[in-house]
């Protein structure tokens, strides 16, 4: 948690593994210098190891029955704690674009260095400060130092001329760090914290040259491996040194240095600060929590139910060992609850660049809120929810300020920045929803359920013999191929006329009765006529037909060249803009072959709903020779 990066062992990260050589996959692993791997296995009793963590006594916990609904303070640490865990720390014009960032995304209380470390922080603190207009009115320079007054002095000279500055030192307070670190009994330890902070006091809000509104933090460090009696008789002391008031609070830092248990036993440790500590209105409890466990943000959530008012960490959870706590999943948790966190991520993906550049790590495809997949779903059933919670805001009339409730979405992803192209993406695990979702999506088209069926088995055997997913590219072009709505290979219709069956009814051997006016004939009833000339495979053949419509017309006058289907579903809607004047019909055609099971579909579309019918007959009959490539085609004369 504490210290700069140049006094860290090696660590190493996972960002570049596809490139590692062996060796180097091995040293990744913790396998360097002289180790070896050994064949220990697992203890069979890790009791004989390790200790349950033994929770404190708090009958009367009120924070389960609590609501997270207010927002925090947030201290964004990225440049201080997450810088110091890089394997190659942030050099000074990287770290100056970070916090420009941070500062535009909202953050008004920033970490920006450990100074006494070394002249890239130092140096770093006083461009900041030094340089016009370049920390906005409002935002606070925190600063940190260990309990060593030399370093206290030039921490506090590093940020002296800041508008607000915040100095935070730190001491270790649990009996593991007291024996084996410090070698300090309780009583050295509070004494040392109390010397420390009055030397502070007396450098900085104590100072009456100074140009800079001080605030303090301190931090018992191991807070949460700590006695709780003894982190509260500390932080007393601390307080009483440096006299706070509410106007102007001390900030008492809790953290889980390392996590020790669940978090529900983490906020117990917190509420029971919180209880016990006097004066507690002038104190900011503030958290800063590891994720060694996995449940940073899990303990950073009940910490404030335990009456916390300020959280610590860095953007995706940068950070020693497993990371700090993610403060971008902690805002975004409250926004989807209706809160707007006061961080804006609207360009969530801006700030992803930044981040991995700055840090050399990648952002995690899973990583909640600004992976690359959390927005996304393969699964057939998932998408099929999906599609239809979209078609549902759609029917509905609603707009992008109404009530979100889409199944697997708990955000809209255009709020943070992302669009609705990459909710759906499609492998051997898809469905039929996830691909009708990037049909409707790409080319407008609202499949019917069993062309969705019938298109999805394409899809999952191309992507089955391919052995990856497809992009929405490849599957639209395999619709447009699968269907010929980029030109049918088999067939084309050159020409045509509909026109009605006519019959004379009122003559007398077949001519007109004499003196009786002869009436225009009702051909609303009548039988269709379809005459054509059909293209196939480059030869021209005249096909006719009579049915009840243009379709079944279209039919019958296929018999001639042994192509015998039946329409057993047609279905129709409007694509385009009436608007813009531009509309066209997409016609869903499935058939039924003749004296046998099999079924066909086809697709067409047209600004006439009539040719676009007869083009989906045609795309059917193509299908339909296509998979019985024996099937003769007589020529016609």
């Amino acid at each position: 948690m504490w210290g700069s990066a140049e006094h860290q062992p090696k660590a190493y990260c996972f960002s570049t593994l596809p490139t590692l050589t062996p060796t180097q996959l091995a040293a990744n692993r913790g396998l360097y210098g002289d180790e070896r791997r050994t064949n220990m296995p697992m203890l069979k009793d890790p009791s004989t190891k390790y200790r349950l963590f033994k929770p404190i006594d708090l009958p009367n916990r009120k924070w389960p029955t609590k609501t997270l609904d207010k927002v925090p303070r947030w201290l964004a640490t990225d440049l201080r704690d997450g810088n110091q865990s890089l394997v190659d720390p942030m050099n000074s014009e990287q770290k100056w674009r970070y916090f420009k960032m941070l500062v535009e995304l909202g953050f008004t209380e920033i970490e920006i260095s450990f100074p006494s470390s070394g002249d890239t922080d130092y140096e770093f603190t006083r461009r900041l400060v030094e340089s016009p207009d370049a920390v906005p009115h409002g935002v606070a320079l925190q600063v940190l130092s260990p309990c060593r007054q030399d370093l206290i002095k030039q921490t506090v000279k590093a940020v002296e001329g800041a508008q607000n500055a915040i100095l935070h030192l730190y001491l270790a307070t649990s009996l593991c760090f007291q024996q084996i670190v410090l070698s300090q009994s309780e009583e050295e330890s509070i004494a040392l914290a109390v010397a420390c902070t009055k030397f502070a006091r007396s450098i900085t809000k104590d100072n009456l040259s100074t140009r800079t509104h001080w605030q303090y933090e301190f931090s018992p460090e191991t807070f949460s491996d700590t006695s709780m009696d003894f982190a509260v008789k500390i932080c007393e002391a601390v307080k009483a040194a440096w006299e706070p008031s509410e106007s102007n609070p001390i900030i008492f830092n809790l953290p889980a240095t390392v996590e020790m248990s669940t978090p529900n036993v983490y906020a117990d440790q917190i509420e029971y600060f919180c209880q016990h500590v006097t004066e507690r209105e002038k104190i900011c409890v503030s958290l800063h929590c590891h994720n060694d466990r996995g449940c940073a943000t899990a303990a950073s959530e009940l910490g404030q139910l335990a009456g916390a008012q300020r959280v610590e960490g860095t953007l995706f959870g940068n950070g020693e060992r497993t990371g700090n706590v993610d403060l971008v999943n902690l805002a975004l948790n409250l926004y989807s609850q209706g809160i707007h966190p006061g961080l804006d991520f609207s360009d969530i993906n801006s700030v992803i660049d930044i981040v991995e550049e700055s840090n050399n790590i990648p952002v995690h495809a899973r990583t909640p809120y600004g992976g690359s997949l959390v927005q996304c779903a393969f699964s057939g059933s998932h998408q099929d929810a999906i599609k239809k919670g979209f078609q549902a805001r759609k029917s509905q009339g609603l707009t992008d300020k109404d009530p979100w409730q889409i199944p697997y979405l708990p955000l809209d992803p255009q709020d943070i920045g992302r669009t609705y192209e990459a909710v759906i993406r499609v492998n051997s695990q898809s469905g039929k929803g996830g691909v009708a979702w990037v049909i409707q999506r790409h080319l407008e088209l609202d499949l019917p359920r069993g062309l969705q069926v019938a298109f999805s088995k394409i899809v999952q055997r191309e992507a089955d013999a391919r052995s990856k997913e497809l992009l929405p590219r490849e599957i639209v072009k395999l619709f447009e191929d699968q269907y010929h709505l980029k030109g049918n290979p088999r067939f084309t219709l050159v020409d045509y006329s509909i026109t009605p069956e006519r019959s004379i009814t009122s003559t007398t051997n077949g001519a007109p009765v004499e003196g009786q006016k002869i009436r225009s004939q009702n051909t609303q009833n009548s039988m269709r006529k379809f005459e054509g000339v059909l293209d196939f495979d480059g030869t021209e053949h005249k096909i006719s037909g009579i049915g009840n419509g243009a379709l079944s017309s279209l039919a019958n006058a296929l018999h001639s060249v042994q192509i015998d289907l039946d329409v057993a579903h047609y279905s129709e809607h409007a694509i385009g803009s009436q608007v813009k004047r531009n509309v066209k019909a997409a016609t869903y055609i499935e058939c039924t072959a003749a004296g046998s099971n099999e079924r066909v579909w086809g697709v067409g579309i047209h600004e006439d709903v009539v040719q676009a019918s007869l083009n989906a007959m045609l795309s059917a009959a193509s299908l339909f020779i296509s998979s019985r490539p024996s099937t003769p085609m007589p020529i016609q004369h």
